[in-house]
């Protein structure tokens, strides 16, 4: 309490990171220029004091009947609806007096009510914004998020209940200062986003064809990170004559690219985005791809959603030849389950100081072309047949392709 009675206090106050609960009301102060809330908008013990202490016993004690007993459904309504009254209020004090924000941030996520207010506009000042991981019954966002035209930074991974799609408007295209975005990763197709103005964008997430114009890629010129989660398509692409195909990524300044389709992709749109994306030095696949065009790639990661990696080649043979990899350092093979013969021509991987092989049973020995690569420092390997494991010890057929 002592907190905010400071708070209240205090008109000067120009940033606020709250970790425990801080009522926003207590703050009084009209220039605030930053808040970071590391809990929980309205936390679970101050919900549970909407209601009376009578209810609320009423309800926990009901909890396993809740199916055939009427009066436990008007309470958890009550509960419900009570909240979503609270929750109003703190967004509309929060808008009205807070109309000089440069950064809003939501560590914690949870419970945001019953949907994101069109009030969210008037913070026409705002730089950053993160709604990650808050949860709206509706997921329709406002339109009012395009008169947000100084923001540099958006995050709208906000939680999907139910397993719905957000339904983000297309207004994002005015926000010409963004630099990083990133979309909620199950959206609406019934609105298609047009990003193609945002030419100062670093960081995109969550892209995909199917809710964006892949067309919009090629003006973001300044683009270091991108993720296309989700179906990716070239519209009109030529299989007959691929090279006159149009680039699909024209900035220098790409580094890292993560794919993640369980859908399926064409291994030739694949291959056409790769040849476009020459100075990537990391590459997350997700996806099950029979032929992987692995000569142009610099840096190959195979990862999941928890961080395993999946079995993203399933194909028999893997070939790295000429200058691929040119600036790889390090190389995960993982879970490649299907996977019995790895190549490495002479020249490629220059630069591998670090090589790291698990599970990959199959596989029957390291690839000859190791030997002439000098920065080899660390080998790993786990989770391999005995005999593989003895080939590369001291004395094994494969040792002298590492020492």
């Amino acid at each position: 309490h002592s907190n905010e009675c400071q708070l209240s206090t205090i008109g000067r106050v120009r940033r606020v990171s709250a970790h425990k609960f801080i009522p926003l009301q207590c703050i009084k102060s009209p220039r605030l220029r930053s808040l970071l809330l590391f809990d929980e908008l309205l936390p679970k013990e101050e919900r549970e004091n909407i209601l009376p202490l009578t209810m609320q016993s009423y309800f926990k004690n009901r909890q396993y009947d809740s199916d055939h007993n009427p009066l436990f459904r008007f309470v958890a309504l009550l509960m419900l609806s009570l909240l979503v009254i609270k929750l109003r209020g703190i967004w509309k004090y929060m808008f009205n007096n807070f109309n000089f924000l440069r950064v809003l941030d939501y560590e914690r996520g949870g419970v945001a009510g019953c949907k994101l207010p069109n009030d969210i506009g008037k913070l026409i000042h705002l730089r950053f914004l993160s709604l990650r991981d808050l949860g709206f019954l509706s997921l329709k966002l406002p339109s009012s998020l395009g008169n947000l035209r100084c923001l540099q930074s958006l995050d709208l991974r906000i939680e999907a209940i139910l397993l719905r799609s957000v339904h983000v408007p297309n207004v994002l295209w005015r926000m010409q200062q963004l630099r990083h975005l990133y979309l909620p990763q199950r959206r609406s197709p019934k609105t298609k986003l047009k990003l193609g103005t945002l030419r100062s964008l670093q960081t995109l997430i969550n892209f995909n064809t199917k809710s964006c114009y892949i067309k919009d890629l090629i003006n973001m010129t300044n683009i270091r990170e991108l993720e296309i989660r989700g179906p990716f398509n070239i519209e009109d692409f030529n299989t007959e004559e691929l090279g006159k195909n149009p680039l699909i990524v024209q900035s220098k300044y790409l580094h890292s690219l993560s794919i993640i389709n369980y859908e399926g992709i064409d291994p030739r749109h694949l291959a056409h985005l790769l040849s476009s994306c020459d100075s990537i030095s990391k590459l997350s696949l997700d996806a099950e791809i029979r032929r992987l065009p692995l000569t142009r790639v610099p840096l190959l990661v195979f990862k999941s959603r928890l961080h395993k990696v999946e079995k993203a080649f399933i194909g028999k043979e893997m070939f790295c030849c000429g200058q691929a990899f040119a600036k790889l350092e390090s190389l995960s093979l993982k879970k490649l389950k299907f996977l019995e013969e790895w190549k490495v021509s002479e020249g490629a991987m220059p630069c591998l100081r670090r090589l790291e092989i698990e599970n990959c049973r199959q596989l029957k020995q390291l690839p000859d072309g190791l030997r002439f690569i000098a920065t080899l420092q660390e080998l790993k390997i786990e989770s391999m047949p005995k005999t593989y494991k003895d080939k590369v010890e001291e004395g094994g057929e494969d040792f002298c392709k590492v020492q």
